[in-house]
């Protein structure tokens, strides 16, 4: 069953097209409506659903400025819209069909044949690269394997001085000053870095243990090689010091 949400300003919009989807319910369930698109980042930043139907023409934010930020690699977006000019630019975006206003069911019908296709593509692809993630992680232990930006990046552990959390994102830090942002939270990123290099010093930051210059013990603080300082938590302190 594919899970659906749909951006809309239009109450009567969401009303319709949540009726139309209705006829197709063997397949797809509208999980969640928003006609505030500021809501709807907030929803999708922490769920992803199978497929999103959102309408071009906002007051607040239209279409296009809601997909620039909107991180969803995994959901199927449907651009909806009363005005066929669009259709272009919606495919240019990323959108993997686009629906003309009164929404016809027989292009209804074929829309949703594209996102259960669009699903076993995505989840055949993840399937391939968890596998890949899994077996680099696990038998190599001086590289990690991460997953940003449509692309894998083989980092040597050598390279992460620190990685620091962002709530649903973290930051790794680079010895060569450079930073990458994963869609990972701090607790999953640190279950694929080695243990006996790295420690989760504070519920913000797992460090590099080799990358340590300074621990000052009074002010609780390490301050790594590439001279950021970074806070040791106070019911962190003696585990790190067993690490030392």
């Amino acid at each position: 069953m594919l899970k659906a949400v749909i951006v809309d300003d239009e109450p009567k919009a969401i009303e319709g097209l949540t009726w139309e989807l209705s006829n197709f319910s063997n397949h797809i369930e509208v999980i969640k409506t928003f006609s505030i698109p500021e809501q709807a980042l907030i929803y999708l930043s922490k769920h992803t659903p199978d497929c999103l139907f959102l309408d071009i023409q906002m007051p607040t934010m239209d279409g296009f400025q809601f997909l620039e930020q909107l991180k969803l690699k995994n959901t199927a977006v449907i651009i909806t819209t009363a005005y066929d000019e669009y259709a272009i630019k919606a495919l240019k975006n990323e959108a993997i069909d686009y629906l003309l206003k009164p929404i016809d069911s027989d292009d209804l019908k074929d829309t949703i044949s594209k996102i259960k296709k669009f699903k076993t593509k995505t989840l055949n692809s993840q399937k391939f690269e968890d596998i890949l993630i899994n077996f680099t992680n696990n038998n190599n232990k001086k590289k990690i394997t991460i997953n940003t930006d449509g692309k894998l990046l083989f980092l040597n552990i050598d390279e992460i001085v620190f990685v620091e959390s962002d709530g649903n994102y973290s930051t790794i830090f680079l010895e060569n000053n450079q930073k990458i942002v994963v869609t990972k939270k701090l607790k999953e990123v640190n279950q694929i870095l080695p243990e006996d290099h790295f420690f989760r010093i504070h519920n913000s930051y797992v460090i590099n243990l080799g990358k340590i210059k300074e621990f000052l013990k009074t002010e609780g603080y390490v301050i790594m090689d590439s001279n950021q300082k970074i806070p040791v938590a106070r019911q962190r302190k003696s585990d790190f010091l067993e690490k030392l």
